[in-house]
Parts: C-alpha cells; sequence; structure tokens
C-alpha cells in the first residue's frame, strides 16, 4: 500500500473533476508558477493506490515547467465505478479510460507516467494508441506479471475481497502488516482507511488478477512505442530491478535508478525522482 505524506492538495494545485468522454475522473492538477508549460504529464497511480501518491511530484515538477494531472482510475478512491461487476475494470476499458482522458485534456500530446499497476495500464493505452503521446514512463512497472510472492498475497487479498465487506478486509491487513507498517498506517490511518473503503471491490479483484496474469507485452510496445523511461527504486519487491533493467534494454528505453527508493520512487525520493524525470521529458517535447 503506498503511504503518500499527504492527501491534502499542495499549494499551486487544485482538486477537480477531468470529464471525459467515459464519465468524470477525480485530478489533481498542478502548474508551473510561471505560467510557462513545457509539456502536461499526466499520471496513474498503482494498485490500491490514488492520485495523492503524486502529491509529493508537483511542485518540482512545476518548477521545471511541466503541468502534472494525477488522477484517480475508474472506481480507484475517488473516481466512481461499480462495487461488483468487473467488466469495466478489464485492462482493455482502463486504457480507453486514459485515452479518454486525454483527449479532455485538450493540450495535444502529452507525456505519460504510470506507476506499478498503471504502468501495465499506461502501457495498454500505447499499444492501443500511440499517436497522443510524447514519451512513456514506467515507474516501478514491469513486463509481465508480479513475483510469485506477490501472486499469493494477491491471491489471499482476491479471497479475502469476495468473502468479507471493506471495512472486514482492511482489518484483516491491518492485522496482517508487519510491525513496522502498522505503525505507518496509525500515523495517518484515517486517510488511508477512508482511501481503501472508496475503492471498488470490483476494480481491486479485476486489477489484482491482471497483476497476477499479465503476459509480456514488450515486444508489442517497442513496436510502436514514443521514447520510453523506465523508473525504479534500487530495490523492489514487486519487479525485481534486473528485471526491470532487462526490460528498458529491450525496449531501448532510457533507465533511471532512484537511491534510496523501493517500489514507490514518488513518495520515496520525490525530488530525486522529479528531477530524474524532468531531465527525461525535456529531451522529448511534446510539440
Amino acid at each position: 500500500m503506498s503511504r503518500p505524506p499527504t492527501f491534502t492538495p499542495p499549494p499551486g494545485t487544485r482538486a477537480h473533476r477531468l470529464r471525459t468522454a467515459r464519465g468524470e475522473f477525480a485530478a489533481i492538477t498542478g502548474e508551473p508558477a510561471d505560467g510557462s508549460v513545457r509539456g502536461t504529464v499526466l499520471l496513474l497511480p498503482g494498485f490500491t493506490g490514488s492520485k495523492e501518491d503524486f502529491i509529493a511530484l508537483h511542485g518540482p515538477l512545476g518548477a521545471a515547467g511541466y503541468r502534472t494531472v494525477a488522477v484517480d482510475g475508474r472506481g480507484q478512491y475517488e473516481s466512481a465505478g461499480p462495487a461488483h461487476d468487473e467488466a469495466p475494470y478489464a485492462q482493455a476499458e482502463l486504457a480507453r479510460d486514459v485515452l479518454a482522458q486525454v483527449a479532455a485534456l485538450g493540450v495535444g500530446r502529452v507525456h505519460l507516467l504510470g506507476h506499478s499497476l498503471g504502468g501495465l495500464i499506461a502501457r495498454a493505452a500505447v499499444i492501443a494508441d500511440p499517436a497522443p503521446f510524447a514519451s512513456l514512463t514506467l515507474m516501478a512497472s514491469g513486463p509481465a506479471a508480479v513475483t510469485e510472492p506477490q501472486r499469493q498475497r494477491l491471491k489471499l487479498l482476491r479471497d479475502a475481497l469476495t468473502a468479507l465487506d471493506m471495512a472486514q478486509v482492511w482489518e484483516a491487513i491491518q492485522a496482517l502488516d508487519a510491525p513496522e507498517d502498522a505503525a505507518d498506517v496509525r500515523g495517518d490511518g484515517a486517510e488511508l482507511r477512508r482511501r481503501w473503503m472508496l475503492n471498488s471491490p470490483a476494480q481491486l479483484i479485476a486489477t489484482g488478477r491482471q497483476l497476477c496474469d499479465e503476459p509480456d507485452r514488450v515486444a508489442e510496445l517497442a513496436a510502436v512505442a514514443p521514447p520510453v523511461h523506465v523508473v525504479s527504486g534500487e530495490r523492489d519487491d514487486t519487479w525485481p530491478v534486473p528485471l526491470l533493467d532487462e526490460m528498458a534494454a529491450r525496449l531501448g528505453a532510457g533507465r533511471s535508478v532512484i537511491a534510496g527508493a523501493e517500489h514507490s520512487p514518488n513518495t520515496d525520493r520525490p525530488l530525486e525522482t522529479a528531477a530524474a524525470l524532468a531531465a527525461f521529458w525535456d529531451l522529448h517535447p511534446t510539440a
């Protein structure tokens, strides 16, 4: 579970609804302070995450000249979605949501970034239609399914979601957390619990299955992709760092490893992560 430093939009950003042809999505948008925009970035969060996972990136990316738009996906936190029907959460449907979000921004080509599960969805969107994207950044997001230990954890979660309500599953997660993780949750537990409770169970079940069953689509992506940037921490239990190195080589991608970060460089080391992102986007203007 990602743990953003705050759920309060920082100065220079606004929380709003992004209205698209496929419905409304909760968003936080940040603007460069001087009004000079080098490009627009669409940020997709990971499994059990939300737009707030990027909250510490808006300031430094805005200072670098980038408009940042972080969204909750369908059925994720503050974006509505059906609670019991998994069909709207098929990966192809979520990819169509991303294409609709880009169209709704109305700014031409954008830089697309997906974290973890968001990277798989971003990849699917680019494969479906690469034209709207100036670049693709895959952050802590690998070539295929997650590691076997993670698949086992996700199966336990899916089983729990089919037998228990969201509040009961939350309590079970807290009981299973390592002591240091439980202490982290107690620090901002009310906001984290609220985020969990607003997630659609069907979305969690469907996307959790995607993480376990995702095929290797690197060759498909390489055939159509705009410039690609693979970003990770120096340690990752979801997709091992050597696997991400190999994927970057297969894609001919830029590669950034953020020192001191793990699966969420965006929250672990936001300043260093923002610097690496901006340096890559500067090489690939949206115009």
